[in-house]
């Protein structure tokens, strides 16, 4: 099998083309439970869900869903799980605008504020290049919602993956830009991570400078991981067929130049949770961009993996293997108050998907 190199220095690694990579089973008990959460929809595809447990104890979940993608009558839907069943979506946002205008609405990212409400950010506008931040909240976990807001302009909110909330009560939303968004031109990059952060739960937000990428690495769609001594770390989907990296020793006021990490990816989102015991889960498809169609691969398998220090990683786990035409893709991770951990993912952009699993048993 031929493998490459992904940049040059201290940054490079080593990226495996190739669907078979990721093939790695775990013990049969890891995963508690799996299926869908739903089965009929009135919208043909779905996409890019977001999980979350509620105040309450409850787990929820979001997506968009619409014709396709980029349609304007692409929607924000949400669905409760109580006692292990999932209760049936509702419609919770759009992008009807007051003059009568519609646009599509984008990935929708759930976060329980710490003793407030369930906060629902998700985008609105014609493309990735022009959209803009929007949030509705919720005091009930979801049963009932606000009326939406714009952000303020310049704040986009979590882009795709859920903020953290630092022990000084800072939210670290992970955000990034793409090419006409604003944020800048940077040569060889057209893809930037930026950091949004707010000290007053929500009402104002201060923007970082965009992560610089000395190696050219495109990188959207971060997610934070919490290390010991303060230090996070935030994981990046990239073009160039691995998985990219940038710390922060400073409360993700600055961040490191983003280098690469040794694991691959097809230019697909990922997500990222640090478990109570200390290790982090990432949540990620295990195949690089294929040699005949650079910066672009399919979206299976999907997989999990563990690493103890956010730099050796290690393929622990593959929740889907058979092939389907639109992939898996867009999964969300987090882990609830009893320790089990809670996977969703977008299912051939059809259904979304939900697993349980026990981290204990992924080693």
């Amino acid at each position: 099998m031929t493998r490459r190199f992904l940049g040059t220095g201290a940054g490079a690694v080593l990226a495996s083309p190739g669907v078979a990579n990721g093939a790695v089973r775990a013990p049969a008990d890891a995963i508690l439970s799996s299926g869908f959460i739903y089965d009929d929809a009135p919208y043909p595809q779905a996409h890019a869900s977001s999980v979350v447990q509620v105040a309450d104890g409850a787990i929820a979940a979001a997506w968009f869903g619409g014709t396709h993608e980029k349609h304007p009558d692409v929607c924000i839907w949400f669905a409760r799980m109580d006692g292990g069943i999932w209760g049936r979506p509702i419609q919770v946002a759009n992008g009807v605008q007051a003059d009568g205008m519609r646009y599509p609405t984008w990935n929708p990212v759930l976060f329980q504020s710490p003793g407030g409400p369930l906060i629902l950010f998700y985008k609105v506008g014609p493309d990735p290049f022009s959209w803009w931040g929007m949030v509705v909240e919720s005091q009930d976990g979801g049963r009932t919602w606000s009326m939406p807001r714009r952000l303020p302009d310049g704040v986009l909110g979590p882009i795709k993956n859920k903020p953290v909330v630092m022990a000084d009560g800072a939210w670290i939303s992970p955000s990034s830009t793409e090419a006409g968004e604003g944020m800048g031109s940077h040569v060889g990059s057209n893809w930037r991570l930026h950091f949004e952060i707010s000290r007053d739960q929500g009402r104002t937000w201060s923007l970082t400078e965009p992560v610089e990428s000395p190696l050219n690495i495109d990188a959207i769609q971060p997610s934070v991981l919490l290390h010991q001594g303060g230090r996070l770390q935030a994981v990046a989907r990239t073009r160039q067929g691995a998985l990219a990296s940038t710390w922060s020793r400073d409360g993700g006021r600055t961040w490191s130049p983003l280098g690469a990490i040794d694991l691959p990816n097809p230019n697909s989102g990922t997500d990222a949770v640090t478990l109570k015991d200390g290790r982090h889960l990432l949540i990620y498809n295990h195949v690089a961009h294929a040699p005949e169609t650079p910066g672009k691969g399919p979206r299976w398998p999907l997989n999990l993996a563990l690493s103890d220090d956010g730099v050796a990683w290690r393929n622990v786990l593959t929740l889907e293997a058979e092939p389907v035409p639109a992939g898996y893709a867009y999964p969300a991770i987090i882990q609830a108050a009893d320790g089990r951990v809670h996977a969703t993912w977008t299912h051939d952009r059809r259904r979304i998907s939900h697993a349980v699993i026990d981290p204990s048993k992924l080693e």
